[in-house]
């Protein structure tokens, strides 16, 4: 069952390797990630899955390594155990937030072991219907499970934005918003994949994984929501 899941955006920049001079502009949005990955711990799961979207669907059931090479910097992180899954970029992002969290091999509480933690990536073009079965299929059984759900909101929030200004996205942005504040599965549930696709949603599918695995009855929290560089970034925590 589920019982604690926490939204996290995953820009690069949030990195501060890959942010250089401009680390300080995402300070406050790694403060929120810091504190939604502690209220995780708190929950005290059995298990920790990180979910994001993907090329196609994949369980890494032992984990993985990421690299965020392709950015321009030799820098590795891990994710669980570390086996030889390659994690996409959403699930890298998720996994060096996981790297300063209480899940940290170096920041575990002396006599205390962390949650087991795998990865779980849902394609990016798939549709609500197996986004909401995954979902559901994460969190069956008697396992206390929590998940870490990592993804973006649109990205047309600016004319410097990567997709250009669309007057859809502030509008589309706000309602997600209002969705994760109030745990609402229903409303990430009817996210259009189409209107998604063309405000350059990437965390579309990660978040109609959570509609599925929620259900009704949950409290929300939203701890941020800024556009910094024309994305919408948020950050939740829904008990």
């Amino acid at each position: 069952m589920l019982v604690a899941a926490a939204v996290v955006p995953c820009p690069p920049m949030i990195v501060p390797e890959l942010a250089r001079g401009a680390v300080a502009e995402l300070d406050a949005l790694r403060a929120a990630c810091d504190q939604a990955l502690a209220a995780l711990a708190a929950s005290a799961p059995d298990r920790l899955v990180v979910v994001g979207a993907g090329p196609v669907e994949a369980t890494l059931g032992d984990g993985g390594v990421g690299s965020f090479a392709r950015y321009g910097v030799d820098l590795e992180v891990t994710l669980g155990g570390g086996a030889e899954h390659e994690l996409p970029p959403a699930l890298a992002v998720g996994a060096w937030l996981l790297g300063r969290s209480p899940w940290a091999a170096d920041r575990v509480a002396a006599g205390t072991a962390p949650s087991p933690v795998s990865g779980a990536v849902i394609a990016a073009d798939a549709d609500p219907a197996r986004c909401a079965t995954r979902g559901a299929e994460l969190v069956a059984g008697a396992d206390r499970v929590a998940l870490l759900v990592v993804g973006d909101g649109s990205a047309c929030r600016t004319e410097k934005a990567p997709g250009y200004l669309d007057a859809r996205a502030e509008p589309y942005d706000v309602a997600l918003a209002a969705a994760l504040d109030t745990a609402d599965p229903a409303a990430l549930a009817a996210l259009d994949p189409a209107l998604a696709e063309e405000l350059w949603v990437g965390g579309r599918p990660a978040l109609q994984v959570l509609a599925g695995a929620a259900g009704p009855g949950r409290s929300g929290r939203l701890l941020y929501d800024e556009a910094p560089y024309g994305v919408g970034y948020f950050v939740a925590l829904w008990s």
